[in-house]
């Protein structure tokens, strides 16, 4: 079993935020499968797709984004996944919007939702896509993931969401190091 997560946070008042670019990704993606993300179950809201031989499980924590790693651990030993079959989808304020960034490790990078999952699952060693949400020095950083993507930005923004999500996609079968010499050399 392979473990797809997007992080965000939910309600609607953080719907298209910044910081729900990963559950923007996934809805995008369970659009490409012809699926839908709504059933309730460790803290998440989850479905299950078949992919060849393989049950990939599709995941949106509902624990707020500093506690995704609650989430997580809890499909992750219910299922026995091991971490080499994780993918984490998140915001990244280091890259510029329109870009995504795909490494098969690494720090949160100051991302708390990819700390959380992290510090629950004791390893670094965790594949994940960035999405850019970039940044703005004038506006404190809790506001600035908050808030919504500029109109300006929208068409940027939307185009890594459904870069994103076929990467994701291609994650389902192939390995993570042949999408990211793939998905990160386009765009």
């Amino acid at each position: 079993m392979k473990l797809i997560v997007g992080l965000g946070n939910p309600g609607r008042e953080y719907e298209h935020t910044r910081h729900n670019a990963g559950f923007d990704v996934l809805d995008r993606l369970a659009d490409l499968l012809n699926t839908g993300i709504s059933q309730s179950k460790f803290n998440a809201l989850i479905t299950t797709v078949r992919c060849g031989q393989e049950t990939i499980l599709l995941m949106k924590p509902q624990t707020y984004m500093n506690n995704s790693g609650e989430a997580v651990i809890q499909a992750v030993q219910f299922y026995k996944i091991p971490v080499d079959q994780i993918l984490v989808i998140h915001d990244d304020l280091d890259l510029p919007v329109g870009k995504i960034r795909i490494r098969t490790s690494g720090s949160a990078g100051g991302q708390k939702g990819m700390k959380n999952i992290i510090d629950h699952l004791h390893t670094q060693e965790i594949a994940r896509i960035r999405v850019g949400i970039d940044k703005n020095p004038l506006i404190p950083i809790v506001d600035y993931v908050l808030g919504k993507v500029p109109a300006e930005q929208r068409e940027d923004y939307q185009a890594a969401i459904n870069h994103a999500a076929e990467a994701a996609k291609a994650s389902m079968t192939m390995p993570i190091s042949e999408v990211m010499n793939r998905f990160n050399r386009s765009r």
